[in-house]
């Protein structure tokens, strides 16, 4: 009988257990979906519980390949190359196996996604490798493979079980990817005005394309004059040193923006004239 053939069997088995008795898993499944920056970043996982023992050093040892989680293999994907840790990893989906050690951990991405356990684990199907040290957190009585710690584009996958907490850095290009999006999107002929004054919002919160996002904002406010538009064709005239039209921009759209009682851009009006006045962008 083949290992698939098992998997199917023993998986059939316990749906129809649990649709007979409708009785809890000792560890059931968990999955994770997330965007950082413009790439989903999605886990699953089986998620078994302390119940008072003690986890890493004895349940689970030191310094042996661990399958990070119950029952099958745990899985990560992502829809767009990341960096992990320090890898350059490619867009798709990865098996998630660690070494757990007292003072370092070692966490694999393996191309096999169809693991069962550790006997089958093979390190040249890796595509990554990272050692991390553990932290000390809460008890957390449950595993728990969560991401977090966004800052801007980038994010960390959280390892979190009894009292330990492992996280690895998962950086992305969002610029890029969101630059190939606006090309993309542009070449088809047919922008409305919403369109080109995300592409220049996108560009000018990056300081990237300062003279394309120009354009594109003469574009949008030629097309639909409202003060959001305006305010950001302020910006980018700002950010191509037009100071004085700046000024003159962000004036008419604060004063769109205080007919309409919206007191954000107004607010945001008030702050890009300051800036620009005193020499910024």
């Amino acid at each position: 009988m083949t290992m698939k053939a098992i998997l199917f069997a023993t998986a059939a088995l316990t749906i129809g257990v649990a649709q007979a008795q409708e009785l809890p898993q000792a560890s059931p499944l968990g999955e994770v979906e997330h965007v950082v920056g413009l790439t989903k970043v999605e886990v699953e996982y089986s998620r078994p519980s302390a119940k008072g023992r003690v986890i890493f050093g004895d349940l689970v040892p030191y310094d042996k390949l661990w399958r990070t989680g119950a029952n099958l293999n745990t899985t990560i994907e992502f829809s767009e190359a990341v960096k992990f840790g320090d890898v350059d990893v490619k867009p798709g989906k990865y098996s998630l196996f660690t070494v757990p050690g007292k003072e370092m951990w070692v966490v694999h991405l393996n191309s096999n996604v169809e693991l069962w356990g550790e006997d089958e684990f093979k390190a040249e199907q890796n595509v990554a490798s990272v050692k991390v040290k553990p932290t000390s957190c809460e008890h957390t009585e449950t595993l728990t493979i969560d991401v977090g710690g966004f800052q801007g584009d980038n994010a960390e996958l959280e390892i979190r079980w009894e009292k330990t907490r492992v996280a690895i850095p998962i950086v992305t290009d969002a610029t890029a990817k969101g630059i190939a999006n606006i090309k993309e999107a542009m070449a088809k002929g047919d922008m409305k005005a919403g369109g080109y004054g995300s592409s220049a919002r996108f560009c000018l919160d990056r300081n990237v394309m300062t003279k394309e996002a120009l354009e594109w904002a003469e574009k949008c406010v030629s097309m639909d004059k409202k003060f959001w538009h305006m305010h950001t064709l302020a910006r980018a005239q700002a950010a191509n040193g037009m100071n004085k039209e700046a000024i003159a921009t962000a004036e008419e759209s604060m004063k769109m923006a205080q007919e309409a009682k919206n007191e954000a851009y107004v607010k945001m009006n008030r702050e890009l004239i300051a800036t620009v006045m005193k020499g910024g962008k």
